[in-house]
């Protein structure tokens, strides 16, 4: 049985992930790095577990969070299906059995707005840590007046929390942004479809989305 701990420690998903982050600054995108991919594959693992849902499924979107991004040193556009067909490939050589290859790459191949969709349990994990995923550390930018808005909307979130209250049947993501810096209506100029996905991901889950912003709930 493949378990995260061979996910994290083998050295060609290692130098992917680097590449795909290396790729990313080029282009001037906040931080994809391990510190993103390990939230990611935290978040994903949480919200199933606060959810009840059996181990092995918990650790298979621990995987798929910590695999969601290394398509991106193929290309940033479309880098969810190329990700996918790189962990697929990663994982069958590792040994891992072919269902659950498929619970990973399905995952990883519908994390991304526009194309992705919470086909599955794990999907649903992923799409919802990945797209909360906002905050002052993933600017790589240090010079604020440089700032374009997405620099701006990150740097703004000085506190970010996600809660499942599964006997509530919610989910919430709860956000601090310091407005001297980004704006609400910035937040929402660049992240309505992601938090559109994270409702209908929610959904999949039997939860309703909640955002508050500055304990002000929008939706």
């Amino acid at each position: 049985m493949i378990h995260f701990s061979d996910i994290v420690n083998n050295p060609e998903i290692k130098a992917y992930i680097r590449a795909a982050d290396a790729s990313l600054s080029a282009l001037g995108y906040t931080e994809h790095s391990f510190a993103h991919v390990g939230r990611v594959s935290d978040v994903a693992a949480n919200i199933l577990l606060a959810l009840g849902r059996d181990a092995r499924t918990v650790e298979l979107a621990k995987m798929a969070g910590y695999l969601h991004d290394i398509g991106n040193l193929v290309n940033r556009v479309e880098h969810s299906q190329s990700g996918a067909v790189m962990a697929f490939t990663i994982l069958r050589d590792m040994g891992m059995p072919p269902e659950e290859i498929a619970e990973i790459t399905t995952a990883i191949g519908n994390h991304d707005e526009g194309t992705g969709v919470p086909v599955s349990d794990i999907a649903a994990a992923l799409i919802i840590a990945d797209k909360s995923d906002v905050r002052r550390s993933r600017v790589r930018n240090s010079e604020e007046v440089a700032f374009d808005i997405h620099d701006r909307v990150n740097y703004s979130v000085t506190k970010s929390s996600l809660n499942v209250d599964k006997e509530g049947g919610t989910l919430t993501l709860k956000l601090s942004i310091d407005e001297t810096v980004g704006t609400v209506s910035d937040y929402f100029e660049i992240f309505l479809e992601r938090m559109l996905m994270c409702r209908r991901a929610a959904q999949k889950l039997s939860l309703a989305f909640k955002l508050t912003i500055n304990g002000i709930t929008m939706m």
